[in-house]
């Protein structure tokens, strides 16, 4: 079954209701067999058109990654990016900012670690944490010295308006973006978590914490729907992959950055005249 990139995607100016978006959809794949051939398929056209947007030096992927916990950002991130190249490929966890950190402003520690022209670069969790997990608990503001502190609504349309300038600017020179939300039902999230405790290979990744953040899903789902609405771009959009079933969610996650970086229709650079014959000449050097 094809898979239609487009139905998952939130158009500029829409209003997201997550209630309307599916956690599950039916499966791409036929059998366990078929989704791993889909998937070998997707990392080998991956990891060879990460080649040319190394060749090419033209462009940078930036794939952002956003989710409730046990919806399956690590694993989406290991599968599909497995046959891409380590050099071309950084991969970035952004957890509680740091001392130094929060005496920036709220994008200083992603901007650093921006991909380069060539690269493919993935945040697990990014920025958007801070329209998101900040908005849910906002005394987390307290100790970033916000001037004047937030004040209702406004505050957070300012944050946003930075993300959508910041993305525009990156998008203008030659970065791409992506966004996902891994949309990932309560129930689903219940059972993975029981998994993690009755799993004891599985009981490093569970912490009470996990239990405790539950309890504010409502609010979650609430920043995540404005968060949502006010940040996807023609540009840099945002797809809600549903989540429930992980290998769906990795064939779609698969294609959408196949597609993207297919759209920037590159090729490798010419060799000139004055290259080839240059070439020639070693070549003739060599073959002696």
């Amino acid at each position: 079954m094809k898979i239609k990139t487009k139905q998952f995607r939130v158009e500029e100016g829409s209003k997201v209701d997550l209630d309307k978006w599916p956690t599950l959809v039916d499966p791409f794949y036929e059998s366990k067999e078929n989704y791993q051939e889909m998937l070998r398929g997707h990392v080998a056209r991956l990891a060879e058109q990460q080649k040319l947007l190394y060749a090419s030096n033209r462009h940078a992927i930036l794939l952002i990654f956003q989710a409730m916990d046990a919806a399956g950002k690590d694993g989406a991130i290991q599968h599909v990016m497995s046959g891409v190249n380590p050099q071309g490929c950084q991969v970035f966890s952004f957890k509680h900012p740091s001392a130094t950190e929060l005496q920036h402003d709220f994008l200083w520690r992603t901007t650093r670690d921006l991909p380069e022209r060539g690269r493919i670069g993935i945040f697990n969790r990014s920025y958007y944490e801070e329209v998101l997990i900040v908005r849910v608990h906002p005394e987390i503001l307290k100790s970033e010295a916000v001037p004047n502190g937030p004040a209702g609504k406004q505050f957070w349309h300012k944050r946003y308006r930075s993300i959508r300038d910041a993305e525009k600017h990156l998008h203008a020179n030659g970065t791409r973006i992506v966004k996902f939300f891994l949309h990932l039902s309560k129930e689903e999230q219940r059972k993975r978590f029981l998994a993690r405790i009755d799993e004891p290979d599985k009981n490093w990744k569970f912490s009470a914490a996990d239990i405790e953040e539950r309890k504010y899903w409502d609010d979650y789902m609430e920043a995540y729907e404005h968060c949502l609405t006010e940040t996807s771009s023609d540009d840099s959009p945002w797809y809600v992959v549903p989540a429930d079933d992980k290998q769906n969610t990795r064939l779609i996650v698969s294609q959408v950055i196949l597609e993207t970086i297919e759209d920037l229709k590159m090729s490798y650079p010419e060799t000139s005249p004055a290259r080839r014959k240059e070439l020639l000449k070693l070549r003739r050097q060599l073959a002696k």
